[in-house]
């Protein structure tokens, strides 16, 4: 039977388009070529096409089929220059593929609410992602680095009666409710058609086909507090399920791989965690997991530390390093507050929250370990070291002086490219709790800054981060939803 004789199928209903993608992901570049994966969904019984890059035709290969759709992964290079493209699917994309001098980042994070995400209209929703569309219009961006929470996850919960009750059931009985098949089913169902229908978003769609992206997950790409709740919550059947579903999605959507392939950027095999890097001209990028070997005493574990400290090994001389870290390295001093509401039954909700980040008191070495490893590859390799970091709903940024005439680390937050900003009063109590400042490591000082050009530490707008570099020179812009442009700030 032809192709045009098939009805779509609508395993989700009506509303998603004929074919989802592409999206294309970053795998590392030098000065002759950009190393790409692009990923492709359409409905099972249609032939994928093939990708033309320059002379090359590329078959895809499966990796994936879920609910009457087949996804498939298409990798190939590009020449370093501007005025790349490659075709799929009748299109032609232009691809900025030259990273070896002037060159512009984007970055994102927390796309998305908690509640009713789907709900809202996309002109309002997706305000931002249209703005950052129209800049990448005029000015292109070589990469695009999405923070985490690129999907919330909250009402997977309610995919099904059963996980419903677990999530309403006490801790004590978490552990007695078993995760069936039904209730695997029922929640796979429920991240494949929310991931789908975010690829098919046209404002999304249309930059993530043209802008490579790096991604890592954080708590919501999971569950609300992922790796901050009791062994009750995460080793239960119910929380261990639904965390394997979620990563297999994960690793589909936001990775660009098959649930049994390899991290191709990945410092050494392992079945711990995602953490990854990529190296290009002048710029290392490290991308370490903060959320699959979490728990309420640690950050990463043993393979995640391992593969960090892997990462710094490969940084290149004289290097711009850009960590991406989905919860923020520097900001208030949390650990007061955290200790504060454990002594108040009341407001414990809010812990899992404060046990997240790496200020916390549980988390203080690991964070010190950190710091110092920044400190160390600034010290040996002559790097300057840029954090890059979400989660918080606000933008802000913040320093850190390293020892020995080493530079400055600076911590960019921008949070989020959709989710409505917090209150002003949350905004001005983080500011007013950065005013105490924090020194982990002795000898350098941690100070929280304004924008430039806000006075406030905190701003309460939708935003996103722009990182530009021109001669050599990295600065940083903040684009705000109600107040637009911030000045350039060097870094």
């Amino acid at each position: 039977m032809p192709e045009s004789s098939h009805p779509t199928p609508a395993p989700f209903g009506d509303g998603l388009p004929p074919s989802i993608g592409p999206i294309l992901f970053a795998r590392g570049g030098d000065h002759r070529e950009f190393r790409l994966t692009a990923l492709f969904l359409a409905p099972s019984w249609r032939q994928a096409p093939k990708l033309v890059a320059g002379a090359q035709e590329i078959a895809g290969r499966p990796i994936a089929e879920i609910f009457g759709w087949s996804a498939h992964a298409y990798d190939f290079a590009l020449p370093a220059r501007k005025g790349a493209s490659y075709e799929l699917g009748g299109r032609t994309y232009p691809v900025c593929a030259d990273l070896s001098g002037d060159m512009r980042l984007a970055f994102v994070s927390c796309n998305g609410q908690e509640e009713g995400d789907a709900d809202r209209p996309l002109e309002v929703r997706n305000r931002m992602w249209r703005r950052l569309l129209t800049e990448h219009g005029e000015r292109p961006f070589s990469l695009l680095v999405q923070g985490g929470d690129q999907l919330y996850a909250d009402e997977a919960m309610r995919s099904h009666p059963e996980t419903a009750r677990w999530k309403k059931a006490p801790n004590r009985k978490r552990p007695g409710i078993a995760f069936t098949p039904e209730m695997r089913l029922a929640a796979r169902r429920w991240y494949a058609e929310r991931y789908l229908r975010l690829a098919a978003e046209p404002a999304m769609a249309e930059i993530v086909a043209r802008v490579p992206s790096m991604m890592m997950w954080d708590d919501h790409d999971i569950m609300d507090g992922w790796g901050s709740h009791p062994a009750a919550i995460q080793e239960s059947p119910v929380g261990i399920g639904l965390f394997e579903v979620a990563r297999e999605m994960f690793k589909l959507f936001q990775l660009g791989l098959g649930a049994d392939e390899p991290m191709p950027l990945a410092p050494s095999p392992s079945e711990a965690g995602f953490t990854f890097g990529a190296r290009f001209p002048g710029l290392s990028i490290l991308v370490p997991d903060l959320r699959s070997e979490r728990s309420l005493t640690r950050v990463m574990g043993p393979e995640g530390w391992r593969a960090f400290d892997r990462l710094l090994e490969d940084v290149g001389e004289g290097d711009r390093v850009v960590l991406v870290s989905t919860v923020p390295v520097l900001g208030p001093r949390l650990s007061v507050v955290e200790r504060l509401l454990n002594k108040m039954p009341k407001a414990q909700d809010y812990e899992d929250d404060l046990r997240d980040q790496w200020q916390s008191y549980a988390h203080r070495l690991e964070w010190v370990r950190l710091l110092e490893s920044l400190e160390r590859v600034a010290q040996t390799r002559g790097a300057a070291v840029t954090v890059l970091s979400g989660e918080i709903h606000l933008a802000t940024r913040g320093t850190m002086s390293f020892r020995g005439g080493a530079g400055e680390l600076h911590q960019l937050v921008a949070s989020g490219i959709t989710h409505p900003e917090p209150s002003s009063l949350y905004a001005g109590g983080l500011g007013l709790l950065a005013r105490f400042g924090e020194s982990p490591v002795p000898g350098c000082p941690i100070r929280m800054r304004p924008l430039p050009g806000k006075s406030a530490t905190y701003t309460a707008e939708r935003n996103y981060l722009v990182l530009d570099r021109q001669g050599g020179r990295w600065t940083a812009e903040w684009e705000l939803e109600k107040s637009g442009r911030t000045k350039s700030l060097a870094i």
